[in-house]
C-alpha cells in the first residue's frame, strides 16, 4: 500500500509542478477579437479599446473587409482622440476603394487634419472632394465645412494668417467671457454662409476680440483688405469700434451704441434689444384698445431700461401707466410688490378702519383695483414662471397681461403656469418656412446635438444676410431681409429694426396671435 501511495503522491507533486509553470487557472484568458466585442467596447465608452480590437481583425481579413475594419478603427481612435493612430489605420487601406469607402477615408482624412489643429489642410482636403451621396455622409461634410473654416479663422486672427484680399471680417470674442454668446453667434454665422450657393461665398476670417482689442482687430483686418466687417458683440467693445480713428470697411455692430452716442459713418447697428421688444409691446398694447395699466419689472439696469422704453411708447401713444412695481429676481415670493401695484394692500387697509370704526368683525375678499386693462410684467423666463401664478393668486389672472421674448423658453411642462401670457418672439422661436429649413438642415448636419442654436445661433444667423445685403452697392440705406429673427430693415440712424410675431401661451404651448386690430 505504502509504495503505491507514494507513487500517487509523486504524480500528483509533478502535475503541480507542470501547472505551476503555466497562467494561472484562476486568471481570465483574453477574448479573441470580434465585431461584438469591438462594438461593446465603443458603447462602453473605450474607444482606443475598440480600435486595437478592429486593427486586430483587420490584420486577419484582406480586401474590402480589411478596409472596412480599419475606417472603422481610424473612427474609433479619433474617437479617442489619438489623431496619429487614426492616420496609421487610415494609411492601411488599400486602393482601390468602392465609392462609398473612398468617401469615409476621405472624410476621416479631414477629422485627422483636423484633430491635429491642422484647418488648412482640412480645407484643401475638403475642396477637392466632390459633394458625398448619401445623406449621412452628405451632413459629416457639411459639417467638416463648418468646422474647418472656423476653425482656419480662429487660428489667424492676425494679418500672417490671411492672404491679403476683399473678404468678410467677423469680430467677436471667441476666447475670454463672452465666449458662449460669441461662438453661438459664430455657429450661426457660418451655417447661413455654407446655405448659400458655393458662389456667393465671400472670403471670412475671425478675428478674436477676446484675445486681442478692437483697434488691434479692426487695425488688422483693414490692413487684410476686408471690404465688410460684422462685429464686435459686447456693448463695450461697439462703443471702442465707434472710437476707432483709421480708416476701416462698412461695419455692422452686434449691439446698440447707447443713444447719446453719435454714429461714426458707414456704421451699422443690430442687437436682439429687450427695449424694442417692449416699445413693441406698448405698441400691441394700445392696438388691443387698453389704456391704462400696471407694469412689475425685475429690479436692476435690465429692468430700469425695458420700463424706460415701456412707458416711453406708451404715453407717447395716448397711454397712461397708473402704476409700477419692481421683484427682486433673488426671491420667489412677490406678494408685496404685486399687492402694491394692485392696491390689494389698500383694500385690507379699509377693512381694518370699517372693523375699528364699527367694533366688529366683518366678512371680507381682498379686491383689486378695477380701473386695470392692462398688466405689462417683462422678465426673464425663470422669475415669469413664479410671477404668473401669484398674480391670478392676487385676483389679476384675467388682466391682459405682456411681456417681452425673455419670458418664453421651449418647454412644455415648465410653460404650464405661463397660461395667456402674451409676447413678441422672432420666427426662429415661433416657426415659419425659413426656421423649418435650416432646422432641418442642421439636425442633419449634427445628429448626435451640435452647438447650441438659441436665439444668438439665429441672430448670428442673420448678421451674415445682413452682411451680404449691406456689402452690394446701392442698397446700404433700403434694406429688406426675411431672417430667423424677424423681417429686418433698417430705420434712419441705420439701426437694423425687425418686425416680430406674436404668440400667447396655452397649456404651455405657443398659439400664434393674428395681428392686432386697428
Amino acid at each position: 500500500m505504502l509504495p503505491r501511495l507514494l507513487a500517487r503522491l509523486a504524480l500528483l507533486l509533478l502535475a503541480a509542478a507542470a501547472l505551476s509553470g503555466c497562467p494561472s487557472l484562476t486568471q481570465r484568458a483574453g477574448l479573441p477579437p470580434s465585431v461584438d466585442r469591438a462594438e461593446t467596447l465603443e458603447r462602453s465608452g473605450d474607444a482606443a479599446g475598440a480600435a486595437g480590437v478592429y486593427e486586430q481583425l483587420a490584420a486577419e481579413n484582406s480586401g474590402a473587409d480589411r478596409n472596412d475594419l480599419l475606417l472603422r478603427a481610424a473612427r474609433a481612435w479619433l474617437a479617442a482622440r489619438r489623431p496619429e493612430d487614426a492616420a496609421r489605420a487610415l494609411a492601411g487601406t488599400a486602393s482601390p476603394l468602392p465609392p462609398e469607402q473612398g468617401t469615409e477615408r476621405a472624410l476621416l482624412g479631414v477629422e485627422v487634419a483636423l484633430e491635429r489643429g491642422q484647418a488648412q489642410a482640412a480645407l484643401q482636403q475638403l475642396s477637392g472632394m466632390a459633394a458625398p451621396r448619401s445623406a449621412a455622409q452628405a451632413a459629416r461634410y457639411r459639417d467638416l465645412q463648418t468646422r474647418a473654416a472656423a476653425l482656419a479663422a480662429a487660428q489667424h486672427p492676425g494679418p500672417a494668417g490671411l492672404e491679403p484680399g476683399a473678404h468678410i471680417a467677423l469680430l467677436l470674442p471667441v476666447t475670454g467671457h463672452a465666449a458662449g454668446a460669441a461662438i453661438s453667434v459664430r455657429d450661426g454665422f457660418m451655417t447661413a454662409y455654407f446655405q448659400a450657393p458655393p458662389e456667393q461665398r465671400p472670403r471670412v476670417q475671425i478675428y478674436d476680440t477676446g484675445t486681442q482689442s478692437v483697434a488691434q482687430a479692426l487695425a488688422a483686418a483693414s490692413r487684410q483688405g476686408a471690404d465688410f466687417i460684422v462685429g464686435p458683440l459686447t456693448r463695450e467693445e461697439v462703443a471702442a469700434a465707434a472710437d476707432f480713428p483709421g480708416a476701416r470697411a462698412p461695419l455692422l455692430a452686434l449691439n446698440f451704441l447707447p443713444p447719446e452716442r453719435g454714429t461714426p459713418a458707414q456704421f451699422y447697428q443690430d442687437a436682439l434689444s429687450p427695449e424694442d421688444e417692449a416699445r413693441l409691446a406698448a405698441r400691441r398694447v394700445l392696438e388691443d384698445h387698453h389704456r391704462r395699466g400696471v407694469a412689475l419689472v425685475p429690479a436692476g439696469d435690465w429692468g430700469v431700461r425695458v420700463l424706460g422704453a415701456f412707458r416711453q411708447e406708451l404715453l407717447s401713444g395716448g397711454g397712461d401707466l397708473i402704476g409700477t412695481g419692481t421683484i427682486e429676481s433673488g426671491r420667489t415670493d412677490f406678494s408685496a410688490a404685486i399687492t402694491d401695484v394692485l392696491r390689494i394692500s389698500d383694500s385690507a387697509a379699509r377693512h381694518h378702519r370699517l372693523e375699528s370704526i364699527l367694533g366688529t368683525k366683518l366678512q371680507f375678499e381682498p379686491r383689486r383695483r378695477n380701473d386695470i386693462e392692462f398688466i405689462f410684467a417683462p422678465a426673464p423666463a425663470s422669475i415669469e414662471r413664479l410671477l404668473r401664478p401669484q398674480l391670478r393668486f392676487h385676483y389679476a389672472g384675467d388682466i391682459p397681461t405682456y411681456a417681452t421674448s425673455d419670458a418664453f423658453e421651449p418647454d412644455v411642462r415648465a410653460n404650464e403656469d405661463l397660461d395667456g401670457l402674451m409676447f413678441p418672439d422672432m420666427p426662429w422661436m415661433l416657426g415659419g418656412d425659413l426656421a423649418e429649413a435650416v432646422r432641418a438642415a442642421t439636425r442633419e448636419a449634427w445628429p448626435s446635438g451640435g452647438p447650441n442654436r438659441g436665439r444668438l445661433f439665429a441672430f448670428g444667423f442673420d448678421a451674415f444676410r445682413l452682411a451680404q445685403a449691406l456689402r452690394h452697392d446701392g442698397v446700404r440705406g433700403n434694406i429688406s431681409v426675411d431672417g430667423l429673427t424677424g423681417h429686418l430693415s433698417l430705420d434712419a440712424e441705420r439701426r437694423v429694426r425687425r418686425a416680430l410675431g406674436w404668440a400667447e401661451l396655452h397649456n404651455g404651448e405657443l398659439r400664434l396671435l393674428p395681428a392686432a386690430a386697428q
